[in-house]
Formats: structure tokens, sequence, C-alpha cells
């Protein structure tokens, strides 16, 4: 087994990205106020000072500052992810109702008297997947141990150094609906902090900067 390791800094700015398992799922956007809630959830027992946020259909882009001495953004993001799951399941009737998952990551009730078969690639029929040492902080694809796929099961983390790596992360953030071609200007799209920082006079609303071409764990 291979081995996955993160830097040990406490208090950082660490720019994230969370995807879907989904490629192409509208999942993030659909549900963008059970998200709303799993973070404000999951801030108010761990704080963490939200620099930027951008939640995409299929995958979101998040700039956080931890307070000092802290470095569990891992387990905040297995908190977020887990919380999310649970209440977008609960909106469908989970655990009353079964649910799948379908082709386009969408959560779909399922017929009466329905299973699919057992190598089916996404199912929803699983009363032990918030249980045991895989519930939370290691969400995603493990069908196998009965967890839902929801969303992948690693993230996408990079750690910043110096002032002007932050102001790049943060454009980056404002500007991904744009490159993806979602709006033709940030502040057209409705889930993203630079409404937040044109509020607080940090960018003009007519922004429309050059997104910086980083490394960044686009799907």
């Amino acid at each position: 087994m291979s081995a996955y390791l993160r830097l040990r800094l406490t208090g950082a700015r660490v720019f994230f990205t969370v995807c879907l398992a989904h490629r192409g799922s509208s999942l993030l956007v659909d549900e963008v106020d059970v998200l709303r809630q799993a973070v404000a959830a999951v801030r108010a027992a761990h704080p963490l000072e939200i620099l930027a946020w951008v939640v995409l259909p299929d995958h979101m882009h998040a700039v956080w500052r931890l307070p000092e001495g802290d470095r569990a953004h891992g387990q905040r993001w297995g908190a977020i992810k887990s919380t999310f799951s649970r209440g977008v399941l609960r909106r469908h009737g989970w655990p009353k109702r079964k649910v799948d998952i379908d082709a386009d990551g969408a959560i779909q009730p399922r017929r009466p008297g329905f299973s699919p078969a057992p190598d089916a690639d996404h199912h929803a029929d699983l009363p032990r997947m918030w249980t045991g040492r895989n519930a939370g902080l290691k969400p995603g694809l493990r069908r196998g141990k009965r967890e839902l796929g929801i969303w992948q099961r690693r993230f996408w983390e990079h750690h910043i150094r110096d002032e002007a790596s932050l102001a790049a992360h943060i454009r980056y953030c404002w500007g991904n609906p744009v490159k993806h071609g979602l709006v033709a200007w940030a502040m057209e799209w409705p889930h993203s902090s630079i409404h937040r920082d044109v509020r607080a006079g940090r960018v003009e609303a007519e922004w429309c900067g050059a997104v910086p071409e980083m490394e960044a764990g686009e799907p």
C-alpha cells in the first residue's frame, strides 16, 4: 500500500480542490444549501477561516487558514464530506427509502423491489456506511466496504508560502467558474466567496482579471 503524506504545518494557509466521484455531476450546486449547513456545522465545532471558496457542479476550491497549532484540515474535510452526504441522503428519504446514484451522479429513489446486481458500479443500500473506522474521515470510493461513492476519496492540497501565492490562489477561486465556461464574469456565479469580498471592498464587482494558471488538482 502506498503512503500518502501531508505536511505537518500548523496555522497554515492551504488551497484545496475537492471533487465528487462522478465527473459531470451537478450534485454540489443542486444541494448547495446542504453543503453550506455541513460547512457551518464543522466550523462551529472546529474553527477555520475561509479566505476563499467556490462551489462548482462537481468540484470545489477553497483557501483556508487554520488556527495556530492546528493542522487537522483532513479531519475537517472528512467531516464536511460525511455531513453533506448524510444530509443529502436524508433529504431523499434515507434510511427509510432506498436510493441509488445514477450515471450522472444524481441521487435517485430506488424502485420498490429493485436491487442492483452485486457488481453494480453505484449503490446506496448502505446500513454500515457511516460506522466504523472508514466513516467520516475516509468517505468516498469504498463500495466494497458498503460506502456510498459520492466523493473522490482524497483531495488535492497546496500549502501557501507567501502573500503573492495567496492572492493568486484567491483569484483562482474567484475566476474558476469563468474558466469552466459556466458564466461570462465572476460575479455571475452565485456560489463563490467573491460576493463576500466585493461587499467587504476587497475586489471590485466588475473584476475580470486573469485567472492564474497553476497546478490546482483540477478534475
